[in-house]
């Protein structure tokens, strides 16, 4: 006489067993509990860190955000998060090709670059432009990105690219979004000296010295695509996902290039943004109403949405 299984029925002569259970040919398992799988929106992954400056080989998890990221980074070396200025994926150097953006890969290693020395630099507006592409590091810390060749802001040796901006004219930034420092730097008057007070990242006794390069490549601040990364976000959780595609990465460098041009900022997670809500957007007045609804702060002007609209969806037609 055969038992009855977990569920009171009986399998048939002859059928499957598995993990001593009966089961019905071609059925599913019966219901019943299952495995705790880790939720893909709050990954428990693991990621070695350590100071750019130089320090011991830390480990981190746990993180969703970059502000947990900062946290989590600042807990393993006893410091205050408050002092990481911006970290950089696979080398200690500061190099803006490689500054953590909003993917980490899984093999990533992650070095932070906190607070070194202040200083004040006084600047004379002789030109609309002062040559400057400004980013921030999610945190409340805007810090200059790249300095253009020829530009009122590269004939100052002491102003670096990486240098985070802290105040302007003694009026604090620090909590400032990127966008918002460039447009009040662009609205400085003309022909009036204003001061800049920078804090440069602490440095090395190899890197002291080091103005570091301004170039840029077609892959910056991004991870490599084909890899499963972690995809930090502002608001909400993390989420693992595969790394972008090669279009999606062209897509996104030129939405990238769009908003230097227009804003003097770079923010390779703004663009993926961007190129994600103009992928689903069938004309530019759709692509304007969606950006304002998830990036309204920004109040992008329609010629500029136009311009992303044109290099997402009909990249062929860009002009140079």
């Amino acid at each position: 006489m055969q038992r009855a299984g977990r569920h009171g029925r009986q399998p048939p002569e002859g059928g499957p067993m598995e993990n001593g259970v009966g089961q019905e040919p071609g059925t599913p398992e019966p219901p019943g509990p299952a495995a705790p799988r880790a939720p893909r929106t709050r990954p428990r992954l693991v990621f070695h860190t350590q100071l750019a400056h130089g320090s011991p080989t830390g480990r981190i998890e746990g993180f969703t955000n970059v502000k947990e990221l900062y946290a989590k980074i600042a807990e393993v070396f006893n410091i205050s998060p408050t002092e990481i200025l911006f970290c950089t994926l696979n080398t200690h150097k500061v190099d803006m090709q490689k500054l953590l953006g909003g993917q980490i890969g899984l093999e990533d290693f992650i070095f932070a670059h906190i607070r070194g020395e202040t200083k004040e630099v006084e600047v004379t507006k002789t030109e609309d432009a002062l040559g400057l592409t400004i980013t921030d590091n999610g945190a409340g810390y805007a810090f200059i990105k790249r300095i253009k060749e020829g530009s009122i802001i590269n004939r100052l040796q002491t102003v670096c690219v990486g240098d985070s901006i802290e105040a302007i004219n003694d009026h604090t930034i620090v909590g400032c979004r990127h966008y918002e420092v460039a447009r009040m730097l662009r609205e400085l008057p003309r022909a009036q000296p204003f001061t800049l007070r920078l804090v440069q990242p602490k440095k090395a006794f190899d890197m002291i010295g080091q103005r570091t390069r301004t170039g840029k490549s077609p892959g910056e601040g991004r991870v490599a695509s084909g890899k499963e990364t972690l995809r930090l976000r502002t608001q909400g959780p993390a989420v693992l996902e595969e790394g972008p595609s090669p279009s999606e990465e062209e897509a996104a460098r030129r939405v990238d290039d769009l908003l230097e041009s227009y804003m003097g900022i770079r923010d390779s997670e703004l663009a993926s943004t961007m190129v994600e809500v103009a992928k689903g957007s069938p004309s530019v007045a759709q692509l304007a109403q969606g950006l304002d609804s998830v990036l309204g702060e920004f109040a992008f002007p329609q010629e500029f949405v136009a311009e992303v609209w044109a290099a997402v969806c009909h990249p062929k037609g860009d002009k140079e």
